[in-house]
């Protein structure tokens, strides 16, 4: 198992940037694909990005590519995602995931087997 602990959420003006990270213990990180998703009031959880096992693949929901980066560190057990430019719009609680396929990365929220308890990210316009 391994267990996620999301951080770095926060109340932003629109263009800003913030920079979430999600710290991993337990099993070992790099053997885990990661996502991001995000939450609005009275909407569905939706995908936002998605890393390999290894970081090389990446994956991003239209609505933020260009804008969100997703990285990790393996030997500091972290995912990031950098979000810049930030909109009213991206106002949700952020979620890290984890997956124990080896396979890419995916934006199936069903295919993740953990999940972080979330960050709130606001942004005001």
């Amino acid at each position: 198992q391994v267990q996620l602990v999301e951080s770095g959420g926060g109340l932003v003006q629109a263009g800003d940037s913030l920079r979430l990270s999600c710290a991993a213990s337990g099993r070992t990180f790099s053997t885990y694909r990661m996502g991001w998703f995000r939450q609005a009031p009275g909407k569905e959880r939706e995908f936002v990005a998605a890393i390999s096992r290894s970081g090389v693949i990446t994956d991003y929901a239209d609505s933020v590519k260009g804008r969100f980066t997703i990285s990790r560190d393996n030997a500091k057990n972290t995912v990031y995602l950098q979000m810049n430019s930030l909109k009213p719009e991206d106002t949700a609680v952020y979620y890290c995931a984890a997956d124990e396929s080896p396979y890419g990365s995916s934006r199936y929220l069903r295919q993740y087997d953990y999940w972080g308890q979330g960050t709130q990210v606001t942004v005001s316009s």
